[in-house]
C-alpha cells in the first residue's frame, strides 16, 4: 500500500472541494480556484472535511497513480489556502531585475532587456541587494504548484548559472559546482 496515497487529506475551513464526473476536481479557496482532471480509475471519496484516495486494484498503473493523485489533490488545497512560491537568485555584475507594473524586466548581460509578462495566477516579487556582491532575490508566486515551477524554470533558462564565476540565475537552494579557471603556463 502506498504510504502517501493512504494518508487522508483534511480540508481546511474556507475551502470548498467539488469532485465531479470522471474525477474532475475543483478546489475553491481564499486565494482562487483550481480545476484539474485526475485519472478516472482512482476512487476519491469525500466525507465531511476529510478526503481519501483509494485504488481499485494492485496493478502497476494503479499503484503508481495512488500517491500521485493524493499529492495532486493536496497541492491544490495548499495552493488555494497558502499559495506556492519558488525563490531565485540573480548573480552577476550589472544583472538586475525590476518590476514595471506586473511585467518583470531583466538585465542579464544581453544587448537588450528581457521583458516577461506573467501568466494568469502568477506574480513576481523582486528583493533588494544589500551590497554589490549580494545576489538579487526574485520570487515567483502563485496558487498552482506546477505553473509556479515551470515559470521559475523558464526564467532560470534565460541565463543559467555558469560554473566559473557563478554568474546567472539559480534557485536559492541550488549548489553550483565551481570549476577552476585556466592554469598558469609553466616556463
Amino acid at each position: 500500500m502506498s504510504r502517501i496515497g493512504k494518508r487522508p487529506i483534511t480540508v481546511p475551513k474556507g475551502v470548498q472541494v467539488t469532485i465531479g464526473e470522471q474525477n474532475l476536481v475543483t478546489v475553491k479557496g481564499p486565494k482562487g480556484t483550481l480545476t484539474q482532471q485526475l485519472h478516472p480509475d482512482m476512487l476519491i471519496k469525500q466525507e465531511g472535511d476529510v478526503i481519501t484516495v483509494q485504488r481499485p486494484s494492485d496493478g502497476k498503473l494503479h499503484r503508481a497513480l495512488h500517491g500521485l493523485t493524493r499529492t495532486l489533490l493536496n497541492n491544490m488545497i495548499v495552493g488555494v489556502t497558502q499559495g506556492w512560491q519558488r525563490a531565485l537568485e540573480i548573480n552577476g555584475v550589472g544583472y538586475r531585475a525590476q518590476l514595471e507594473g506586473k511585467t518583470l524586466v531583466l538585465n542579464l548581460g544581453f544587448s537588450h532587456q528581457v521583458r516577461i509578462d506573467p501568466p494568469p495566477n502568477i506574480s513576481y516579487v523582486v528583493g533588494e541587494r544589500k551590497s554589490a556582491n549580494d545576489p538579487l532575490a526574485l520570487t515567483v508566486v502563485g496558487i498552482d504548484k506546477q505553473q509556479v515551477g515551470e515559470e521559475a524554470a523558464r526564467i532560470r533558462s534565460l541565463r543559467p548559472p555558469e560554473p566559473y564565476k557563478g554568474k546567472g540565475i539559480k534557485y536559492v537552494e541550488e549548489k553550483i559546482r565551481r570549476k577552476a579557471g585556466k592554469a598558469g603556463k609553466a616556463k
